[in-house]
């Protein structure tokens, strides 16, 4: 999430920045697939589970908010 945090400074075209925030969601849910992996292996434990699921489920319902945020702007652009 960092690293494509940091790629999509600048993005002043809305739709740009809509399709960056678009791909930065699915880099939420594969972190989620990781997470659950790393649960089931067991090398994280349930309160490491639980505390970063509900860190990804907080971001993820941020990120969705950013995003219909930007495309009512966009809309009234």
């Amino acid at each position: 999430m960092r690293v494509e945090r940091k790629e999509g400074y600048g993005r002043f075209h809305y739709q740009k920045g809509i399709q960056f925030y678009r791909v930065s969601r699915r880099s939420l849910y594969k972190l989620k697939d990781r997470l659950i992996s790393c649960f089931y292996l067991k090398f994280i434990d349930k309160y490491l589970f639980d505390e970063g699921m509900n860190l990804i489920e907080n971001a993820k319902i941020t990120l969705n908010g950013y995003i219909g945020y930007v495309k009512k702007q966009k809309a009234n652009y």
